[in-house]
């Protein structure tokens, strides 16, 4: 059976995820780690797409970027990043062959109301996972930036801020404190279970409302909706 038409949309958020081939580890050692951020970084200066959230897990990767007007950028970033690490990867261990899965996941996502908690359900993966106890103990995500530790401060120069993050209050302390609070309160379930449907269907993460407009917007219909906007959806003040 052929493989469905991949949807992405142009000046849109993109919850990303692309894991090891077989599952296997991808990410052995702390120079693993960071050599594909410095790919990433390199890479989403070329293509001109934003990178607001990263984790990198240890088979996996979750990302959510922003293409801007040309959305074949996100796929032309991804190839790039993946390949890189593959060769990176296979020269050290001396192989050959694929280190990723042949394709990567990805989900749209209504900027205003679940891009923060799109953004909370990347950076809790390690927590999730049962490796850290804290968000801020896993050295491999975009969340230690985010609310205003002092490590990662070279990712801190090119990580990107979406608009509802900057939104959370114009006092950069004040929206640390405001961030880490949404990331440490507690998930509601039906929230969590949409984020995860939506991305491994590779549908839409939105309202119906969110559907309606990409539909007209990319002229096409998308099918399986999955249900309304999170009961709740309120941020810490």
């Amino acid at each position: 059976m052929p493989r469905g038409r991949r949807l992405i949309v142009p000046n849109c958020p993109h919850h990303v995820v692309q894991r090891g081939h077989d599952k296997k580890a991808v990410f052995v050692c702390d120079e693993d780690y960071a050599h594909y951020l410095n790919t990433l970084e390199k890479a989403k200066k070329e293509f001109d797409v934003a990178v607001y959230s990263f984790c990198l897990m240890t088979n996996h990767v979750h990302l959510i970027l922003a293409p801007k007007n040309r959305p074949e950028c996100l796929s032309a970033l991804m190839k790039k990043v993946s390949s890189k690490q593959t060769r990176y990867t296979n020269k050290l261990e001396g192989r050959s062959g694929t280190l990723w899965e042949s394709r990567f996941k990805s989900s749209p996502i209504e900027t205003d109301t679940y891009l923060l908690q799109c953004s909370r359900y990347v950076e809790l993966n390690p927590v999730k996972a049962r490796m850290v106890s804290e968000p801020e103990d896993w050295a491999w995500s975009s969340y230690g930036v985010k609310v205003g530790l002092k490590a990662g401060e070279h990712i801190r120069t090119w990580l990107d801020a979406d608009q509802t993050y900057l939104g959370l209050s114009p006092n950069k302390k004040e929206r640390h404190r405001r961030y880490r609070a949404f990331v440490k309160s507690a998930v509601p379930e039906q929230e969590r279970i949409k984020i995860s449907q939506a991305l491994e269907r590779s549908q839409l993460t939105g309202s119906g409302k969110f559907v309606d407009e990409i539909e007209r917007r990319m002229g096409l219909r998308v099918e399986e909706r999955g249900p309304g906007r999170p009961k709740n959806r309120s941020v810490p003040v």
